[in-house]
């Protein structure tokens, strides 16, 4: 079980800004209200600014106004909580002290207070004090994991590890917890010397449980921890192969290139536990990247920012927080937090990376692209330059440059493994949109061939396929399997439901289309799409709605203009679509009705009767592509380079097809 299931998540935010008890979305359109209309040298008018600035992530602001409003208010016990988890938000420990000491003594708040006054005894190196701090009266699962795994690291600050070792086997919990106690009874042994057990400890931790039940950021730096540990005792291959197999494995691979140029040229790793503290840093770190993949970015902060102040020397943890600050669509921070990180730091070249992307996300197009070409110079054969070039270019829309790039990237590439799945996927999805599907589909296959059970790929190759009406049974068992391995994503459960949709089997896309919206309220697609299907079935009243709620959304304009018609005019009635099936024969499909509708009937021959030969000729029409063409009059797409060869007009070219253009077919048979 992944940690970062919803339970974990609630266990983790139980407590998280409790003293607010004001609805979020009512709290920040008062508190925006407010700052414009009363002054902040009165306690309403600082508190509410306080929480408009706060629900903006402008957390620097949210404290002073916070301050301000505590100074006028000196006893306000519910403020002192919210002016405590913000200051730790923002990293300002050694403010938020006075207010945890403070607070030591309520339940409701001392997985925050107690844990950071443990946090300070732990830099003073007072592990008597730090295990008196861990105990707390209400502990949901994931505060009894840090306070046991911080309470052998005080152990092991007063010299005692094999108690250190007896605290963790004393650690019952769900079954997410085997992994970090085996990781860190790793850690405890390295730390004590013992490296014949260390090594057994760590190698089942990278070998079983880490690349099944962890988030690869989390694998790559359990396996850069292993790494640099025997490294630092002279075992360069040993080291090599731990990051090897990391990376196979699909771990985190944002400094293992940089690690492992560092061991071939003969250098060595340093030992990334060297103190108590460190170790206990470790587990927030770890428990931080795992809760990110499902969201609380406010707690996730709390813990990143208490790990940092364990050990403010962490680029690991700056490079949390700067993905933390790119979630909340802060580009500017997450710049200053990556430019933070030095250059001979195994995270540099990342940063140097995420810069560039941050910088597209702010409109800064070209500042990125002249940015990331020079990232791209400085290692021609490091992928990630190309894949953070080529999302600038993707999106700017200038897809000829970002295919161009990709081939350029695949050439530097003498055998494709694993972790070159994206390359190929991004150079499909470049020549897809470039309507270059005979390019398109053989990249999507290698980058499944690569990685068979990427819910991206399963999900794009299967509904491309639908969309072009051919491949349709392969086409769903793909996108069906995206949704089991990632149920909660709205757009690939959209695709599910658009599958269904475009197969006619409108009372089964309603159910996953809801759900799609569900998971995605305020995407404007979705809810065009879950429309379209409630007028199919029906319920056109509930149709209006949703096409009209697409208006309220930041929708592109062709897709508004088509909801301005819909909702004048409805949906065309449903006419039976001819397409192919995965064995790329033409077949007919009901309108929703559960009858074939009168087009299949008359198209069906009469018993006996001769199958009517192929046309000679045939007019492209609207949305068609000379694959689906293949397809459907041939009966195989792969036949599209016969049509080719057949019409000298589009010169070798199948993206010159143009709907109205009349195409010379090879016979049906040959």
């Amino acid at each position: 079980m992944r940690l970062t299931k919803a339970t974990l998540k609630t266990s983790a935010a139980l407590a998280l800004f409790m003293a607010l008890s004001i609805d979020a979305g009512a709290a920040q359109e008062t508190a925006a209200r407010a700052t414009e209309a009363v002054p902040t040298n009165t306690f309403s008018g600082a508190y509410l600014a306080g929480r408009a600035a706060e629900f903006d992530n402008d957390l620097k602001n949210a404290v002073t106004f916070y301050e301000r409003a505590i100074a006028l208010d000196p006893g306000n016990a519910e403020l002192q909580q919210t002016l405590l988890l913000t200051l730790l938000s923002q990293g300002e420990i050694d403010k938020a002290l006075p207010y945890a000491e403070k607070l030591k003594s309520v339940p409701e708040v001392e997985r925050f207070s107690r844990v950071t006054l443990a946090v300070d005894a732990f830099r003073k190196q007072d592990y008597a004090a730090a295990k008196r701090w861990l105990n707390l009266v209400l502990e949901s699962d994931l505060d009894r994991l840090i306070t046991g795994v911080m309470t052998s690291w005080a152990d092991v600050g007063e010299g005692n590890a094999e108690a250190a070792l007896a605290n963790l086997d004393k650690l019952e919990g769900p079954e997410w917890y085997t992994l970090f106690k085996t990781y860190q009874r790793a850690l405890i042994l390295a730390y004590d010397g013992r490296q014949e057990e260390a090594d057994k400890v760590f190698d089942e931790v990278v070998g079983t449980l880490a690349p099944r039940s962890v988030a690869p950021d989390t694998f790559g730096r359990i396996a850069e921890v292993y790494a640099s540990y025997l490294s630092s005792r002279g075992e360069k291959d040993r080291a090599l192969a731990v990051l090897n197999k990391a990376e196979e494995e699909g771990g985190g691979i944002a400094t293992i290139p940089e690690l492992r140029a560092t061991l071939e040229k003969g250098g060595k790793l340093d030992q990334v536990v060297t103190k108590p503290a460190d170790g206990a840093s470790e587990i927030l770190l770890n428990l931080a990247t795992e809760l990110a993949s499902g969201g609380g970015d406010s707690f996730v902060r709390f813990y990143l920012q208490l790990g940092r102040a364990l050990r403010p020397d962490s680029d690991a943890i700056l490079v949390q927080l700067a993905h933390v600050a790119e979630r909340g669509q802060q580009g500017e921070e997450a710049i200053a937090l990556y430019r933070r990180i030095k250059d001979t730091s195994p995270w540099a070249r990342f940063a140097a990376f995420q810069i560039g992307l941050n910088l597209a996300d702010l409109d800064r197009n070209e500042e990125a692209i002249e940015h990331l070409k020079k990232v791209l110079e400085a290692d021609p054969k490091d992928m990630r330059a190309y894949l953070a070039l080529g999302g600038v270019y993707a999106s700017e829309k200038d897809y000829s440059a970002a295919a161009e790039l990709y081939d350029r990237a695949v050439a530097q590439i003498p055998e494709p493994k694993r972790k070159h799945w994206n390359i190929f996927y991004q150079r499909g999805i470049a020549y897809e949109r470039l309507k270059e599907w005979p390019k398109a589909e053989p990249n999507f296959r290698k980058a499944l061939e690569l990685s068979p059970d990427h819910p991206q790929v399963l999900n794009y190759l299967g509904y491309s396929w639908i969309d072009m009406n051919m491949n349709l049974e392969e086409g769903m068992e793909l996108i069906k399997k995206a949704v089991e391995l990632r149920p909660s994503d709205g757009y690939i459960v959209d695709s599910l439901g658009w599958a269904y949709y475009r197969q006619g089997q409108y009372e089964e896309a309603v159910k996953h289309l809801e759900r799609a919206v569900s998971l995605r309220p305020d995407d404007a697609v979705l809810n065009d799409h879950l429309g379209d299907v409630y007028w199919r079935v029906g319920r056109r009243l509930e149709a209006r709605y949703q096409w009209s709620h697409v208006k309220d959304l930041e929708a592109e304009p062709d897709l508004l203009a088509q909801v301005e018609k819909k909702l004048k005019e409805g949906l065309p009635e449903a006419d039976g679509k001819k397409l192919a099936d995965a064995a790329g024969n033409a077949r007919v499909l009901n309108d929703g009705s559960g009858r074939q509708p009168a087009a299949a009937q008359a198209e069906k021959p009469a018993e006996g009767a001769a199958q009517e030969a192929s046309p000679a000729t045939y007019t492209v029409k609207p949305g068609q592509s000379l694959w689906s063409i293949a397809a459907e009059q041939l009966g195989s797409g792969e036949r599209f380079r016969e049509i080719l060869e057949l019409n000298p007009v589009l010169q070798g070219d199948p993206g010159r097809v143009r709907p109205g253009l009349e195409l010379t077919l090879p016979e049906k048979g040959e």
